[in-house]
């Protein structure tokens, strides 16, 4: 029993030394638009509409906010699937928007897989509908390709949470940071004092986080005003 303790605990010691945080580099990053089309929106059950749509609209202005190169893609979109939402349309008017007639994952497609590979860059963030297929299909043939995937939990979507669940580990298992669009941004980031920083990113957030940006303009308010209650001073 001792000496099983001992193992565990070596193996434990072991994992923790192991460990290397691979950052989001916005110089070796590509954003993934997969799948985000009107007629797969209505299958998604984990978020509500307004949420999810606000996520997926995000996700795209990512490419926006910090110069990223950006690949999109859509299913069989002449049928009930439909486009891409025109807002994300309207973000990249020069971006072809590849048109896959029959593959499932996305990376099945060569045209698809030629545009990752023509990014030159080797970290993807990849938010899709759904989760568990169109998501989880590309992330892992992304990672079978030696690329490093940051897969959108906000920007992907599925018909339950357990099924997101489900879907999220097991891209966790097979090497996949599965994160927030909150995190993306900041570790895009990094520093507000960076470019892009603050000056670009706090528009960005004031348009699809207004929690965070709302805090940002009662600082800006206080400053202003220059009114400090006594208990604030703590």
């Amino acid at each position: 029993m001792n000496l099983l303790r001992v193992t565990l605990f070596l193996s434990s010691l072991l994992s923790c030394l192991a460990f290397t945080f691979k950052r989001l580099d916005k110089d070796n990053a590509a954003l993934l638009i997969v799948d985000h089309q009107v007629g797969l929106f209505h299958l998604v059950k984990d978020y509500s509409g307004p949420v999810f749509r606000n996520s997926l609209l995000a996700h795209a202005a990512l490419g926006k906010a910090f110069n990223l190169p950006v690949v999109m893609t859509t299913s069989a979109q002449s049928g009930p699937n439909g486009p891409l939402p025109k807002e994300i349309l309207d973000m990249y008017p020069n971006v072809t928007v590849i048109m896959r007639q029959g593959e499932v994952s996305a990376m099945d497609n060569p045209e698809f897989r030629a545009a990752v590979e023509a990014t030159g860059k080797k970290q993807m963030i990849i938010g899709g509908i759904m989760t568990d297929i169109c998501t989880a299909f590309c992330t892992l043939s992304l990672l079978e390709a030696g690329y490093d995937v940051f897969a959108n939990a906000d920007a992907s979507g599925t018909y339950s949470l357990e099924t997101a669940r489900d879907a999220n580990q097991r891209m966790r298992d097979a090497g996949a940071q599965v994160l927030s669009n909150g995190a993306i941004v900041g570790d895009l980031m990094r520093d507000w004092r960076s470019d892009p920083g603050a000056t670009t990113i706090l528009p960005y957030l004031d348009k699809y986080f207004p929690e965070l940006a709302f805090v940002a303009r009662a600082h800006r308010a206080a400053v202003l005003n220059g009114t400090v209650f006594p208990g604030e001073l703590l």
